[in-house]
């Protein structure tokens, strides 16, 4: 089948492009090779979305879904793994399971959770060592953990866990806060957490496979937190190897493309947090979404109204 729309990425970028091209009578393939809405699922409050004061990530990204999937948009969970633009204009989106053709394509591939590189790490993961509290806080209740980072996803992650957890160290690589003050304040003001600006986690101590504790750095040498949770949220780093070859990246991997979401290829358009801009927000995600769709649909038309 050929589709005039394929959007790879499930996020709010991607969501918000579906919607745009089926309203405009597009067909339109969504391809996401997880769970569908991408980072905002980890958020525990959204509340800078306007109109929707207080709504969970995981809400809001699920009422996207329900509106993408009444327009008619046909959904699959794949993983993109590369894409060609054919000698016909039109692009060859291949994945673990097949390839797709479409006459546009949009690239809405997001970001991942940045890891620390640790000794020891990734065997922790899900066993100590987690990106998403909102998905792994309930095993902590009562217990001790920690947060490693200093922006508004760490400072939302601390609040989440301080509300059932018995206490939350949160280790800040700066000697201030990179998120909002709001949420800053909040945390403060919370009797069971601790914060330690100026610290740098430097291991994980580990007995019998499990994790005991977190090694950090500070001005004063080195101590171990005992804590039996580790919390990571330093940052994103873009999911754009797949098409580095296709619509080329910066030094720091992201799709090097302007406000008008067009690249220098016709046809391809990238959208979210996966492009290279410096406001990486829910609202400018879905602006994206919205502008590249509106491109494509355009471009489409323009297309059909030479034949």
């Amino acid at each position: 089948m050929l589709y005039d729309i394929i959007v790879v990425g499930g996020g709010p970028a991607g969501l918000t492009a579906a919607i745009y091209g089926a309203r405009a009578g597009k067909r339109v393939l969504l391809v996401e090779r997880e769970s569908i809405g991408g980072q905002i699922v980890y958020s525990p409050q959204v509340e800078n979305y306007p109109a929707l004061p207080h709504v969970s990530g995981a809400e809001l990204a699920n009422k996207m879904y329900e509106q993408v999937e009444a327009l008619g948009v046909e959904i699959i969970s794949e993983e993109a793994t590369g894409a060609a633009r054919q000698d016909d204009g039109t692009f060859l989106l291949t994945t673990d399971y097949g390839s797709h053709r479409g006459r546009t394509l949009i690239l809405a591939t997001g970001v991942q959770h940045r890891r620390l590189g640790l000794p020891g790490e990734e065997e922790l993961v899900g066993a100590g060592v987690s990106y998403c509290a909102v998905c792994d806080g309930a095993f902590y209740k009562e217990r001790d953990v920690a947060v490693v980072g200093g922006g508004d996803t760490a400072l939302q992650d601390a609040l989440f866990l301080s509300n059932t957890c018995r206490s939350v160290t949160v280790v800040v690589r700066r000697d201030r806060w990179r998120g909002e003050a709001a949420l800053a304040r909040q945390l403060e003001s919370r009797h069971n957490v601790t914060v330690l600006f100026e610290h740098r986690p430097v291991g994980y101590a580990v007995e019998d496979g499990e994790l005991r504790g977190l090694i950090v750095e500070g001005k004063e040498g080195r101590r171990t937190l005992s804590v039996e949770g580790v919390f990571l949220a330093v940052g994103q780093e873009p999911c754009s190897a797949a098409f580095a070859g296709l619509a080329g990246v910066d030094g720091a991997g992201y799709f090097p493309v302007g406000e008008r979401c067009r690249t220098d290829i016709p046809g391809l358009y990238v959208a979210g947090d996966c492009r290279a801009k410096e406001v990486r927000q829910l609202t400018t995600a879905v602006g994206d979404g919205a502008v590249a769709a509106l491109a494509a649909c355009a471009d489409l038309d323009a297309q059909d109204a030479q034949t």
